[in-house]
């Protein structure tokens, strides 16, 4: 096929969270949303892909010092950056393009000392626009493109190990009809219904306490947020793990999310012996899962790493989230001893499907420890970035998923009605309106059901009508 990308355009708006999210050292309550839109000629007829992101603070970049106004502005020029890139390319495949966007941003990135993270979520809202705009050129879904690779897809580029095998050597023959929420348990939020002040309290039809969002959705799988002081996360853990215990009796599974709370892998064992310790908390840390990205990224890839966790066999499954910022991360991750790594749409699709090609690969040749990919959550609202997301989840075959936009957010109740209405109308599985007031997530049993996200092009089976939001110049 031939391929050129024609044009470009930026929109943005901006969205309150219903309750403050806290996440390592950012607390979040106003964020805005950004959609990148491409326009993509494939054999001569032109489509159009659309993507979007929240631009998260303190979390591309982690500097206290750093005013998130700064941050913002540092988003959108990594955004730019790469969609200037983009206008005009031309190539034989949606990989090939991407490969060289990507190559385009990290010598920029390099020369102007920008974060491989924070540079590459440019480069990612520009290929995921890319593969919505070639899947529905296709007619064909996500999953189908990828597991045929007619997204040309050359795994070695990314994996040398992985040689020239396709992804469908690797990944599941069907995507997953459904996963498993593993709901935030962020750091500031009420455990049970009886601890939220009166003032403080939400009148939006949605749960608001774990307790509540525990029975309202079912949920068997947490993901919890630690602060790095081991007498207050003992005594909150001590909490949660009372709530687990009454409300959740079988089936419980949950991470820790250590938001790189500390500076060394040393560090991190000296906590983790001390809160193995607490007897009380014996049975709660047999259902643990994995944890996540513990130590800061500045330390994390360090030698100094490698040798903590080689004298440390019993450590617990650890993986690298912030620490995944260029596609050479994982193999050095692995090397020094972790167990994998995170996948968010935001750090790259084909890089994450890459990254589960080898994860695979390395199990299938007899890995002496457990490799995992988990899905983790950036915030991300539907329709567009959540959609996106589980459509690449699913494909992957990531059973477990963080979802936490849902409960941060009151569903889609901050875009327009018509967006609204096609929401329901073209994905009655996935959404549901609360108490009659407005479409919101369905999580029933603690899944997400992906029936019209797995048959749509790319997730969303509408598209989304930008000009309600502002264009950014």
């Amino acid at each position: 096929m031939q391929l050129r990308i024609t044009g470009s355009a930026l929109h943005m708006l901006h969205l309150r969270t219903r309750m403050p999210f806290r996440y390592g050292i950012a607390r979040m309550t106003d964020v805005p949303q950004v959609y990148v839109r491409v326009w993509l000629d494939v054999d001569g007829a032109e489509w159009y892909g659309t993507a979007s992101d929240l631009l998260a603070p303190k979390w591309f970049t982690k500097d206290p010092a750093k005013a998130v106004e700064t941050e913002i502005d540092e988003m959108l020029q990594v955004i730019k950056i790469a969609m200037q890139f983009a206008n005009g390319l031309s190539g034989d495949s949606v990989f090939e393009l991407w490969q060289r966007i990507y190559t385009a941003q990290a010598s920029v990135a390099t020369s102007r000392s920008i974060p491989p993270l924070l540079a590459h979520f440019g480069t990612s809202l520009v290929e995921r626009a890319l593969i919505e705009a070639f899947c529905r050129s296709q007619g064909r879904p996500f999953w189908q493109l990828l597991r045929q690779n007619l997204f040309g897809v050359k795994l070695d580029q990314i994996h040398a190990e992985l040689g020239d095998r396709a992804p469908s050597h690797f990944l599941p023959d069907t995507p997953l009809d459904s996963v498993t929420v593993r709901q935030t348990v962020g750091l500031a939020d009420p455990l049970t219904d009886e601890e939220i002040a009166k003032g403080d309290c939400i009148e939006d039809g949605l749960p608001q306490s774990l307790a509540a969002s525990i029975q309202s959705y079912g949920l068997r799988h947490l993901k919890i947020k630690v602060a790095g002081n081991l007498a207050e996360d003992t005594e909150r853990l001590g909490r949660i793990a009372a709530i687990v215990k009454e409300a959740i009796p079988t089936g419980f599974g949950f991470s820790l999310d250590g938001n790189e709370q500390f500076q060394s892998a040393n560090e991190f064992r000296v906590y983790w012996e001390a809160l193995q310790a607490e007897s009380g908390l014996t049975d709660f840390m047999r259902r643990l899962l994995f944890v996540e990205q513990p130590v800061h990224r500045g330390h994390a890839l360090a030698k100094e790493a490698g040798q903590v966790f080689s004298d440390w066999p019993r450590r617990p499954p650890i993986i690298i989230d912030e620490s995944d910022g260029a596609i050479e991360d994982l193999e050095t991750a692995l090397a020094l001893g972790y167990s994998g790594v995170s996948h968010k749409n935001c750090k790259g699709v084909f890089k994450g499907v890459a990254h589960r090609c080898l994860l695979t690969q390395r199990t299938r040749a007899g890995s002496t420890r457990v490799l995992l990919m988990s899905g983790e959550d950036l915030c991300t609202v539907g329709p567009v970035s959540l959609q996106q997301e589980l459509a690449v989840l699913g494909a992957l075959g990531v059973q477990s998923v963080e979802r936490n936009g849902h409960h941060y957010h009151a569903g889609l109740s901050q875009f327009p009605a018509p967006l609204q209405d096609m929401a329901l109308k073209h994905h009655p599985d996935l959404y549901g309106g609360p108490r009659g007031r407005w479409p919101a997530v369905r999580i029933s049993r603690g899944d997400l059901q992906l029936g019209t996200v797995n048959r749509a092009p790319f997730g969303l089976d509408f598209t989304v009508d930008l000009d309600p939001f502002p264009k950014v110049p």
